[in-house]
C-alpha cells in the first residue's frame, strides 16, 4: 500500500472527516479490505489509513446521511475493534 498525500483543502459543509483508532494490527490486505468496505458504504466518501500510523484511519462522510457513530459501527461490523477519536 503506497503512501497517501493528505489534501488540506477545506471541506464543504456537507462532509465531515473523523479519525478512528483501530485496536488490531492489520496487515496490508486487511487494511485494504476495510478501506474497500467503508468506501463501498453509501454516505462514506473516502477512507484511508494514515501513512506509517496504520492504527489511525481518516474517514470522510456525508453528515446528512451518516453520523460518526454510524461510521464507527460500520468499522466494528467488519469484526474490527475500534474507537472514535473525533473530527479533524
Amino acid at each position: 500500500m503506497g503512501a497517501v498525500a493528505y489534501d488540506l483543502q477545506p471541506q464543504d459543509e456537507k462532509h465531515i472527516e473523523i479519525v478512528i483508532h483501530v485496536d488490531e494490527s492489520l496487515g496490508e490486505h486487511e487494511r485494504k479490505d476495510l478501506v474497500d468496505a467503508l468506501e463501498g458504504t453509501a454516505g462514506i466518501q473516502t477512507a484511508e489509513f494514515c501513512p506509517l500510523r496504520y492504527h489511525l484511519m481518516l474517514v470522510q462522510y456525508e453528515r446528512d446521511r451518516l453520523s460518526s457513530q454510524d461510521v464507527l459501527a460500520r468499522v466494528v461490523s467488519e469484526n474490527i475493534h475500534a474507537e472514535l477519536i473525533g473530527p479533524m
